[in-house]
């Protein structure tokens, strides 16, 4: 193959992944179910309703997030659905390129631009990516951000900020608050906590019935997200209420999720860098959240880079062939199957959470720097 031949792969092969993509959305004539989600809070925000009393969709999806995340949505509104398909998957795409770029600089992974657009073409077909664009999901815009964010340097202007506009748009993110004080940045860690107040106090003044309605009554109806035992949830509390054959595990999930929240944390402040302590400290937050549905799991874009920047190819590609088999769809899932499934299933139902339990053991190695040491490095 001739230098220039191997120069024209990489594009090549980003312009064949998405063609393929975009065939496959045109076959299937995929509904983006969420991004209608989205543009139903933007309606109601605009028209003066109810934000949190409509369903949408045949699958009657209510709106799930925070007052200041309608907010956003508004321009959605005046978009005709085939335009607001198309800008989502257009944004969307863009977020996976940009994702990359922020993975391989969290990562210190020298990635050419060749080599991020191979690595992009690939990494729209982890399931989690792919859900994500199928989907119209804002998982990509919310990694990024915090990526972004996190991999500033330390004491750079305003850092903190989008850390708190992600999570006053998904509460999730919040988890970065404690990992920044527990790793000492209380300035950084004060400016996310500002951030997200601000997203509050605004979504309270310009949607007060809305705030009063989801901070006070909505937050708590954790029914409204989804079924928690089906395989599209992929945390601790899906994969024991499957195991159990229980839909309510109490504390059979709660209390492994309180371990499972102080010691991923812990893990994550000590290890010497953000290389490790970013996806740790995602990690954690996926597993303890009580819903984590299979797209909201593209921070392994982030951790495979990881793993291949620690020198761990084998690990690294098994890491992607996890993320890309999806073996959650291929076990019964109609109904009330979920909760029925033999021993030798119940792995392939819950291959991420498994995963990320792995992640956090495999990754100890990395403690072995003195908690000194460890300080000197990351602040150096």
């Amino acid at each position: 193959m001739t230098r220039r031949a191997r120069s024209a792969t990489p594009w090549l092969l980003l312009a064949a992944s998405l063609t393929a993509f975009a065939v496959l959305c045109v076959a299937q004539r995929v509904p983006m179910a969420d991004a209608l989600v989205y543009q139903a809070e933007g309606e109601a925000v605009l028209d003066g309703r109810d934000l949190y009393g409509f369903t949408v969709t045949e699958w009657h999806l209510p709106a799930t997030y925070p007052p200041f995340a309608a907010l956003l949505f508004t321009p959605t509104a005046w978009l005709p659905p085939a335009a607001l398909k198309a800008a989502f998957l257009a944004g969307n795409i863009l977020l996976l390129a940009w994702l990359v770029h922020l993975s391989a600089r969290l990562a210190a992974l020298p990635l050419r631009l060749p080599a991020r657009c191979a690595a992009t073409a690939l990494a729209l077909w982890l399931e989690p990516v792919f859900q994500t664009l199928l989907f119209g999901q804002v998982n990509l815009a919310l990694a990024c951000l915090l990526l972004w964010d996190l991999t500033r340097p330390d004491g750079a202007r305003g850092k903190g900020v989008a850390v708190g506009i992600a999570a006053g748009m998904k509460l999730t993110p919040a988890v970065f608050v404690p990992y920044l004080l527990l790793t000492g940045r209380r300035r950084e860690a004060a400016t996310a906590t500002a951030a997200l107040t601000g997203t509050v106090l605004l979504g309270a003044v310009l949607l007060p019935a809305a705030s009063a309605d989801f901070w006070l009554r909505r937050l708590y109806e954790t029914g409204r997200v989804g079924k928690p035992w089906i395989v599209d949830n992929q945390s601790l509390q899906g994969l024991a209420a499957r195991l159990l054959g229980d839909p309510a595990p109490g504390p059979a999930w709660w209390l492994p999720a309180l371990v499972t929240a102080a010691g991923g944390l812990w893990l994550a402040a000590r290890t010497p860098d953000d290389r490790h302590g970013v996806p740790l400290t995602a990690l954690t937050a996926l597993l303890v959240c009580p819903i984590s549905w299979s797209h909201h799991w593209v921070w392994c874009v982030p951790l495979i880079a990881v793993l291949l920047a620690d020198g761990r190819p084998r690990l690294a590609a098994a890491t992607a062939l996890v993320f890309t088999a999806r073996t959650m769809w291929l076990v019964p899932h109609e109904g009330p199957q979920d909760l029925h499934l033999p021993w030798w299933q119940q792995p392939l139902a819950s291959p991420y959470p498994l995963v990320g339990v792995a992640v956090l053991v495999l990754l100890r190695p990395q403690l072995s720097v003195s908690s000194s040491s460890a300080s000197m490095i990351r602040y150096a």
